[in-house]
C-alpha cells in the first residue's frame, strides 16, 4: 500500500478504535460483561469490513480509475447490505448483548465514515500529473 493509503487507513481505524473502546467500557457498565463483548465484536467486524472496503476501493482507483465511482457507491451498498445481514444473524445470539452489538455498529460503522472523509479531504493528493520536462506543449488548438 502507498504511504497515503496508509495514512489514510490509519486516519480512519485509529478514531473507530477510540469509539469503539469507549462504547465497550459504556456498554459494560449498561450491560455487563456480554454487553462489553458485544461493543468488541461489533468494533472488530466494522473496522475489518470498512478496512477491506477501503482496500478493495484503493485497488479499484489504481487499475480501474474509470469505474471508481460506480465502485464507490457499490462497495458502500455492499457493506451496509453485509453489516445488517451480520446485525440480523447475531440478532438472537446469547454470545454477547445484541442491543449493545448494534449500538455500537452502528457508532463506529459512522465513525469511520467521518474519518475516512476527513482524511480524504485532508490529504493532498495530486489529481493531474505534472509534467516532470520543461518543454512547452504544443498548440494544437486553432489560433486566432
Amino acid at each position: 500500500m502507498p504511504s497515503n493509503d496508509v495514512r489514510t487507513l490509519l486516519q480512519a481505524a485509529v478514531p473507530t478504535a477510540a469509539v469503539g473502546a469507549v462504547a465497550a467500557v459504556v456498554s459494560a457498565v449498561a450491560a455487563g460483561g456480554k454487553g462489553a463483548v458485544g461493543a468488541v465484536v461489533a468494533t472488530l467486524v466494522a473496522m475489518l469490513f470498512m478496512g477491506i472496503g477501503l482496500y478493495v476501493l484503493q485497488r479499484t482507483a489504481k487499475s480501474l480509475p474509470h469505474l471508481f465511482q460506480a465502485m464507490g457507491l457499490m462497495l458502500y451498498a455492499a457493506q451496509i447490505l453485509l453489516l445488517f445481514v451480520f446485525l440480523a444473524a447475531f440478532k438472537n445470539t446469547t454470545l454477547f448483548n445484541p442491543r449493545s452489538f448494534a449500538i455500537t455498529l452502528v457508532v463506529v460503522t459512522l465513525t469511520w465514515i467521518a474519518a475516512q472523509t476527513r482524511a480524504h479531504m485532508k490529504a493532498k493528493i495530486l489529481y493531474v500529473e505534472p509534467d516532470s520536462s520543461s518543454d512547452k506543449p504544443e498548440k494544437t488548438g486553432h489560433s486566432s
